[in-house]
């Protein structure tokens, strides 16, 4: 179903993956990684891509939509007060990449506007609640190994919790018997048992004809 309420076109038509409906805190304390503005999409698995329009691989950098994590492996030199997308599990040194929230704009701007996170190495991102419409989200499971085969498309329901994808992007596939959660694989510390995920948030709206975006209640 759609939102209730009338539209000019206006927030269909925006460049941000992320609708704003109540806002929890914009977040602009910590900078971006280098690899903020550089990484391809989807960032991780490349046999299976999301087919949500908030999505392109034409871009690069971290999406609107997309969630902010913690990088401590980014630099060792100045890797305090970082955030960006997350790294491949290859790389070794995921254990305190931590979902924070989720960013409010692509890194790099639009093309021909004013580009405000290469100019302040910024990258706001909503956390501490709130309610949002998100068009950037995995419409398909990633990894085998789970109940469902790779390629196969996610159903979503409302009360359903998300989590971020290895990607980076909203999951509601949380089988922890498959590689596609983010934080299944990154989680260490006594925080979280093994094979556990970070909620994101609860959904109350499921994509559908007449909406392309997930409504949610931010939980982190």
């Amino acid at each position: 179903m759609a939102l209730l309420g009338q539209a000019s076109g206006g927030f269909t038509e925006s460049n941000s993956a992320l609708r704003i409906l109540h806002v929890g805190i914009r977040n602009t304390v910590t900078q971006l990684t280098a690899d903020a503005f550089t990484q391809t999409n989807p960032p991780v698995v490349t046999a299976v891509v999301t087919t949500a329009s908030g999505f392109s691989s034409q871009i690069f950098g971290v999406l609107s939509g997309s969630v902010a994590f913690t990088r401590p492996d980014a630099d060792t030199a100045t890797a305090n007060g970082v955030i960006g997308g997350p790294t491949d599990v290859a790389d070794g040194a995921q254990g305190n990449q931590r979902p924070l929230g989720i960013f409010i704009n692509t890194a790099n701007g639009q093309a021909f506007t004013n580009q405000p996170g290469i100019a302040s190495n910024r990258g706001p991102y909503v956390s501490a609640q709130g309610t949002y419409g998100n068009k950037l989200y995995e419409t398909k499971v990633l990894t085998a190994g789970g109940a469902l085969a790779a390629g196969a498309t996610i159903s979503y329901v409302i009360g359903n919790e998300l989590a971020a994808s290895v990607n980076g992007y909203l999951t509601g596939y949380l089988d922890t018997a498959s590689t596609d959660l983010h934080d299944d694989v990154h989680v260490s510390g006594p925080a979280k048992a093994a094979n556990a995920y970070w909620t994101i948030g609860i959904l109350t709206i499921a994509p559908d004809s007449a909406s392309d975006e997930l409504v949610y209640d931010q939980r982190i």
